[in-house]
């Protein structure tokens, strides 16, 4: 009977791998393709690795030619240098902050008992139900009067805040929005480790901090290494608040560069340019997941624990 039920399961899984696998396979190779290849060869090998068949053809550019030039294009013309190099610190400076604030919150929450606990926790995975859409407006004129109020502090030492349009307001508004998921993901966590580690601490002269810094917190290794890969891949493909928050080019991100490369060449698409920019925005987040992929298996695995 067990074996009999494989089948079906394995089969399952392999039209899902198919499902999954060959879209990347084909964005991938058609980063390596011209524009002109992309119509007549769009799922072929391609020809950097056949050969072009029109390779005799007088001024025929050579496959690697193109090829080369998809990405030194998308990285340099179209400044995804400059998108990835925002994101890249949008990004880091945000999991460092979220980690950080969230693991000291998740902390008292699951392990200090104290009159309002409950409360607490309820007021902050409540962040959760609040849908991104329909804020916008409030945290635009929002961040407008904080500009302004943080402008008149600034004022006597030369300087001025903007909010607006800045990488500091863009990882001002991911921190805050991550926070409920992650406080919720990292208290079950810490609820899931012994108690009496704690008390030991406490009985040898450690203070509260002192516990959760040198004991505590390694232990919830697995649990910070899963929280920050959902955060990565949220943050990194993250495209509505920058859309509305974030004008100029030298402050894009990832996936607003790459739609705005796409509406600017309007009818005259560059689609190996475009598929370039986005094996960009892919490589990183794959390169998380390979690296990282056992640490995600046994965080989960942890966290519906209890112990």
């Amino acid at each position: 009977m067990g074996s009999t039920l494989k089948i079906p399961a394995y089969t399952l899984l392999s039209l899902w791998l198919l499902a999954v696998v060959l879209p990347m396979i084909w964005v991938f190779a058609n980063s390596l393709r011209s524009s002109k290849e992309i119509f007549e060869n769009p799922f072929g090998a391609p020809w950097v690795l056949t050969g072009s068949p029109h390779a005799e053809e007088a001024g025929e550019p050579d496959p690697w030619d193109s090829a080369k030039a998809n990405f030194a294009n998308a990285w340099v013309t179209s400044h995804f240098g400059t998108f990835f190099l925002n994101s890249v610190l949008v990004t880091a400076v945000s999991l460092v902050c979220i980690l950080a604030v969230s693991s000291m919150a998740a902390y008292a929450l699951a392990r200090l008992p104290f009159r309002g606990n409950r409360v607490l926790f309820l007021y902050f995975i409540s962040g959760m139900m609040i849908p991104a859409q329909l804020i916008l407006l409030p945290l635009f004129f929002q961040f407008t009067r904080m500009s302004d109020a943080l402008s008149i502090l600034a004022r006597p030492f030369g300087a001025e805040v903007q909010l607006h349009d800045s990488l500091s307001g863009l990882i001002g508004i991911y921190i805050a929005f991550s926070l409920p998921f992650t406080i919720l993901l990292l208290t079950g966590f810490f609820k899931s480790l012994p108690g009496t580690l704690r008390e030991a601490g406490i009985i040898d002269g450690c203070s509260e901090f002192a516990v959760f810094r040198h004991i505590m917190l390694p232990l919830a290794r697995p649990g910070l290494i899963t929280a920050a890969i959902f955060n990565f891949l949220g943050l990194w493909n993250e495209y509505l608040f920058a859309l509305v928050f974030v004008n100029s080019t030298e402050n894009k991100t990832l996936p607003l560069g790459l739609a705005s490369v796409s509406i600017q060449a309007q009818y005259k698409t560059d689609f190996g340019l475009l598929f370039a920019g986005l094996v960009i925005v892919i490589v990183p987040t794959l390169l998380v997941y390979i690296v990282l992929q056992r640490q995600l298996t046994s965080g989960i695995t942890m966290g519906a624990l209890k112990g």
